[in-house]
């Protein structure tokens, strides 16, 4: 028999599904976009983390209403190496809660992309500071803010004088001018409501304005912070016994305005001058502040110490000396403590109808008080204009005054007393001192004093 081949069992194909055929293909290009994924983050990772273009640091503003464009424009700027990736990043970082802020940035060397969207969203930009010295005028600062070249806009309202703070001020790029101004203005206010509320409960001052006024004429007195509160009393107990203040910076404040520069010395003139800041003529304060006081000074003013002080002179040292008497104060003249070091003569004519010093006629009981703008240079603060006033700014003694008959011929440049130069200081004991004669110590006139007559009972 032969054999009987059997046939091989058919095999049965079975088709798969279309929505099977459909998953596949979606799993096979997930897989691939992943991959691809995979690679491109890591790409944009390595990217995102490498050092950037910058072969130094740079300065780049972020302007407002380009957040959209700013991958572009800090590429185009050599900042980001890639646009496309800083805004992915941004973008991310912006769904996590970060925004990106307008403002000037310092970018460091080799930034990378990171550390760049890092400082932008931080909102740390670059911070400039503008300083007003205490004593300037409202003028005198304004000016400073119209020249300061971050600063934009113009100064379209010129402060009142005495309403801002002298301060330093931070700021960054974009502020206006005015608003400067403005927020100099609103921290004076705050400053003054606070210390207006914490004001000793007798003082004489009516209102804010006086504390004010009064605080810019002891802030143009006196460079030493100690000797504000000094300066203070002397002024308010001046105002309790109806005594006139007799301030010198009072007189170039009426002269010159907000200026604050006279450029040259006052002269009798100048003392005799019809302006509602001559506090040699008027009675109380002058109708307004002449500076802008510090808080030092409107504090000493609120809070002065119970002194009973009515003059103050210089000491020679920088300082002043406060007298509670007229004796007290006229021994204080004398007294000066450069004749330890400097060496002295005597005036063999009597006594001037007019004392010069510095070019300057005083009254005679003042010849050396240093003044705050010398006092401002020695401790470096900026000074617009040396101002020069006599020293004693609390002398009752009037000043001199021109008869009719010599107005007419009376020259406007002051004339300095004839001086005969004598021994040194060390001989000084031998050589009498005549009551009603004066003294030059360290090139200063120096008064000695004429006994009073006494009463007859």
């Amino acid at each position: 028999m032969e054999p009987v081949r059997v046939p091989q069992p058919k095999l049965i194909k079975v088709r798969r599904s279309a929505f099977s055929r459909v998953l596949l293909a979606l799993f096979v290009l997930a897989l691939i976009a992943g991959v691809v994924g995979a690679g491109a983050a890591m790409y944009g990772y390595a990217v995102f983390t490498a050092e950037g273009p910058l072969k130094s640091k740079a300065v780049y503003v972020v302007k407002p209403g380009m957040k959209r464009t700013v991958g572009a424009a800090l590429q185009d700027a050599g900042v980001v190496s890639s646009a496309s990736i800083f805004t992915a990043a941004a973008y991310v970082n912006g769904a996590r809660g970060g925004h990106l802020k307008a403002g000037e940035y310092e970018f460091p060397e080799h930034a990378s992309i990171g550390e760049v969207l890092g400082i932008i969203t931080s909102g740390k930009t670059i911070a400039y500071k503008i300083t007003i010295p205490e004593g300037w005028t409202s003028e005198m600062a304004s000016a400073r803010v119209a020249e300061n070249d971050v600063l934009t806009g113009e100064v379209t309202a010129l402060p009142a004088e005495g309403a801002i703070l002298p301060d330093t001020y931070v700021f960054h790029r974009g502020l206006t001018r005015q608003k400067m101004l403005d927020d100099m203005q609103v921290a004076q206010t705050e400053l003054l409501d606070t210390l207006w509320e914490a004001r000793a409960p007798n003082t004489i001052l009516k209102s804010k304005q006086e504390a004010v006024t009064l605080a810019s004429i002891v802030e143009k007195e006196t460079g030493i912070p100690e000797e504000r509160p000094l300066v203070a009393s002397v002024f308010l107990n001046r105002l309790k016994q109806g005594i006139r203040l007799q301030s010198d910076p009072t007189i170039i404040y009426g002269l010159v305005g907000g200026k604050s520069k006279l450029d040259r010395g006052l002269t009798r003139d100048d003392l005799a001058s019809d302006t509602p800041y001559n506090t040699y003529k008027i009675d109380g304060l002058p109708p307004g502040p002449i500076a802008n006081p510090g808080k030092a000074s409107l504090e000493a003013v609120l809070n002065p110490p119970d002194t009973g002080y009515l003059y103050f002179v210089a000491n020679g040292t920088g300082g002043h000396a406060f007298a509670k008497t007229l004796e007290e104060h006229n021994a204080n003249v004398v007294k000066w403590r450069a004749i330890e070091n400097g060496q002295a003569a005597i005036v063999t004519s009597e006594a001037p109808t007019e004392v010069v010093v510095d070019g300057l006629p005083v009254p005679p009981a003042a010849a050396n008080a240093p003044t705050k703008a010398a006092t401002e240079q020695q401790a470096g603060t900026p000074v617009p204009a040396p101002v020069a006033k006599p020293t004693e700014t609390a002398s009752t003694m009037p000043a001199p005054q021109v008869k009719p008959a010599e107005a007419a011929n009376a020259s406007p440049e002051p004339i300095k007393p004839k001086i005969a130069e004598t021994k040194p200081t060390a001989e000084l004991a031998d050589v009498p001192l005549k009551p009603g004669s004066w003294i030059k110590v360290a090139d200063q006139l120096v008064p000695i004093p004429r006994q009073k007559p006494k009463k007859q009972k």
